[in-house]
């Protein structure tokens, strides 16, 4: 079950950082790390601060974009720091923990943690199905990249021996990331041909909807109903018909 929790990083600055987080996950029995997009690829000083984890270290996929990682997920938490223009579904470690055992038999699951000065923008982090937030002292709030892990890892692993010994409960099928983005894409381009979005003037519509349904979390049967529901729309515009 751990071996489908996926630990991403955007755009990680220092490669000490990135043996840390290497080393934090191992020590939680995690052992999936992707990196989007690295200033510099893990190197010697990532090796010496990973200690026994370099075969986490090693075994880590380097890719171009976050869309990339995630792709293949069901359910990904961004790790968010501070408040946004726009509210998503917020949670805190140990719910973000629950949450993730409840899913990951299913799919892989990803934690994503942003850049070490700036976090994730705020359009990575529309990219996220949950948010999840530390709750840490107001006063001193400053984690570092490998302690923000650590604590989503430690979380994970409590809640997964405890349900180790309880009785599996019922899943429910949620769509993919990148069954998502056909869908908002598909969303966009119907809303486009419409005329309820005004090409030259989009302004916040489809920021929007995408907090609107991160938040209703349509099931995958719910969202072939609304793609259904959009090619009917795109049959009849194309055909002429009001």
């Amino acid at each position: 079950m751990l071996d489908s929790i996926r630990i991403v990083l955007v755009n990680t600055s220092h490669t000490g950082n990135i043996g840390s987080v290497a080393r934090a996950m191992k020590t939680m029995g995690l052992s999936q790390l992707t990196l989007v997009d690295p200033v510099q690829a893990p190197d010697s000083h990532a090796s010496a601060l990973a200690a026994g984890a370099t075969d986490v270290l090693h075994r880590a996929n380097i890719v171009g974009s976050l869309a990339e990682a995630i792709a293949d997920c069901g359910l990904v938490i961004g790790t968010s720091a501070r408040n946004r223009t726009l509210d998503w579904p917020l949670i805190g470690p140990r719910e973000a923990a629950a949450q993730t055992l409840r899913e990951v038999s299913q799919y892989p699951v990803a934690l994503v943690f942003g850049r070490e000065s700036s976090g994730l923008t705020n359009e990575e982090l529309q990219q996220c199905t949950h948010h999840v937030h530390i709750p840490s002292n107001p006063e001193y709030s400053s984690l570092n990249l490998a302690m923000a892990v650590q604590t989503l890892a430690y979380e994970i692993r409590m809640q997964y021996l405890e349900a180790e010994q309880q009785p599996k409960p019922e899943t429910t099928e949620y769509p993919l990331a990148e069954d998502l983005e056909r869908f908002y894409t598909h969303l966009e381009s119907t809303l486009l041909d419409t005329g309820f979005i005004i090409k030259q003037h989009p302004g916040q519509v489809m920021a929007k909807l995408r907090r609107m349904f991160a938040r209703a979390r349509p099931e995958v049967a719910e969202l072939n109903i609304l793609r259904g529901i959009l090619t009917s729309i795109d049959k009849r515009v194309k055909s002429g018909k009001s």
